[in-house]
């Protein structure tokens, strides 16, 4: 319960954090694609593929994380390509009020990119706990299948395997004794068995 508490809490931080940050980063990359020459729909839409190509290409690598695959090297070259671009667009915007100016309006940028890995590094830890999990759940149900053997079952196994190796069979008396089973029993397991065997 804590852990979940522990991821929900911080997917809603990282999203909130992401929902402010990629307002006013597009507003900045908006002004300066609308700054040189692009007006109308064209400025409006274009700040829409950075981040799009971002989210494509994270989403690609969350994917192959999830399945256990290594992420496809077009997905990390989008990735980056889009980091970049997200990044140099707001550092260009900010860059006429100098050094500071620059700084100012990239981070908006760099918290917009950085929230939405730490989104997709939760995502991939949950998904990574949620297996091993299954994979803690499914080992004990293994085992237990392995465990449930009736004693008759044991017997006529161990009985069947002492007749493929050297030497003479396991006794009635040794069986009886190891699995707490009466000789009698012992005996109508193993009568049965060579009853059962074709001639």
């Amino acid at each position: 319960m804590t852990d979940r508490l522990i991821r929900i809490t911080t997917a809603l931080a990282v999203v909130a954090v992401a929902a402010v940050a990629a307002v006013i980063s597009y507003r900045h990359a908006y002004e300066l694609v609308h700054s040189h020459g692009e007006s109308g729909p064209t400025a409006r839409l274009v700040p829409f593929t950075v981040d799009g190509l971002i989210w494509a290409a994270s989403m690609v690598i969350l994917d192959a994380s999830r399945r256990k695959q290594a992420a496809p090297p077009l997905a990390k070259w989008s990735l980056a390509v889009g980091i970049v671009a997200t990044v140099g667009a707001n550092v260009a915007h900010g860059a006429s009020h100098g050094a500071l100016g620059a700084i100012v309006s990239a981070w908006p940028a760099l918290a917009l990119v950085g929230s939405f890995e730490l989104l997709m590094t939760l995502t991939r830890s949950a998904a990574l706990g949620d297996l091993t999990q299954d994979e803690e759940r499914t080992e004990p149900e293994q085992l237990r299948t392995k465990v449930e053997q009736t004693p008759e079952q044991a017997v006529l196994q161990e009985y069947r395997a002492s007749l493929d190796g050297p030497g003479r069979p396991v006794s009635q008396r040794y069986l009886a004794e190891k699995y707490g089973i009466d000789r009698r029993k012992v005996r109508q397991i193993i009568t049965n068995m060579e009853q059962a065997a074709p001639a």
